[in-house]
């Protein structure tokens, strides 16, 4: 992926090395590192905030999480080259949104983008690094612990520089789910309907930010050619892999397709393709599709 020549963004907080040890604490108690690695089993990779699936396994509705104020946040060393790449892929998709709103007379928001290590203050509760990547719309940020990205490659057998960059472009298609109010109409809907009704809304949503991954991908590349061969195939790699499916098979050894959040491998992958191939988010209504 050629970003060698292309912009840094303003909007990175690097808060690295100021992480906290503990579990998260929840309505006065402590979640323990299994109920944490269970939420990372249901949502390891490119979810809706983590903190849901916390909130569900302590019991449901939303407790009262216990804040601390964000460390001071500062600018990544000029040597740290991973750093230097999110920051470069963060303002590609800058670019993109920015043109994409103004085209539809709206005002894109840019979000922020924090590096944490160990855990972290946010507006949806503590961000651990073993929940891997997420979006919190309560403070418009996206939280990563770049450490993820040695998963991405030894776990899910998705190296490369597109597959990282896919990581960040589908967290902030979170962020276009927000603020056009998709998001808050999703979650206001999951309230009101059973647990595997709610599940599905889940994948609909997922499936949307693959999407509209996918139209960064295409828009970005069609305005500075930063694309090389094989950057495609490793974000459908990436997409592939982490797939409900093949994550439960993978962590329980059988498939429950009623308890899937995100969407099996296939379609997580037709949905990143569509988005890529048309570059049009308005080819991304996974609400309105009749078949997945």
């Amino acid at each position: 992926m050629r970003m060698d020549d292309q912009r840094e963004s303003d909007n990175l907080e690097d808060r690295r090395g100021s992480g906290g040890g503990g579990g998260l604490r929840l309505g006065g108690g402590r979640m323990g590192l299994g109920t944490i690695a269970i939420a990372l089993v249901a949502s390891y990779f490119l979810g809706i905030n983590p903190m849901t699936v916390l909130n569900m396994l302590s019991g449901g509705g939303m407790p009262a999480i216990e804040q601390s104020a964000p460390p001071p946040a500062h600018r990544p060393p000029a040597e740290d080259q991973m750093a230097r790449f999110v920051s470069k892929v963060l303002a590609s998709t800058e670019d993109t949104w920015n043109e994409i709103f103004q085209a539809n007379g709206r005002q894109y928001q840019e979000p922020k983008l924090v590096l944490f290590t160990g855990t972290t203050p946010t507006a949806c509760g503590t961000g651990q690094s073993a929940m891997g990547p997420f979006y919190c719309p309560g403070d418009q940020k996206v939280y990563i612990d770049l450490s993820f990205y040695r998963d991405l490659k030894d776990r899910f057998k998705a190296p490369g520089e597109f597959a990282q960059a896919y990581v960040i472009a589908h967290e902030v298609g979170h962020h276009v789910q927000n603020l056009l109010g998709i998001a808050e109409k999703v979650h206001t809907t999951q309230q009101r309907v059973g647990k595997v009704e709610a599940n599905a809304l889940s994948v609909r949503m997922e499936l949307q930010a693959d999407c509209l991954a996918g139209v960064w991908g295409k828009r970005t590349d069609t305005m500075k050619s930063v694309l090389e061969p094989g950057d495609l195939e490793a974000a459908l790699t990436a997409a592939s892999a982490i797939g409900d499916d093949r994550l439960q098979q993978q962590t329980q050894g059988r498939i429950v397709p009623e308890s899937f959040t995100h969407g099996s491998s296939a379609q997580r992958v037709k949905w990143f393709k569509k988005g890529f191939e048309t570059g049009d988010m308005n080819q991304c209504n996974t609400f309105k599709a009749a078949q997945l």
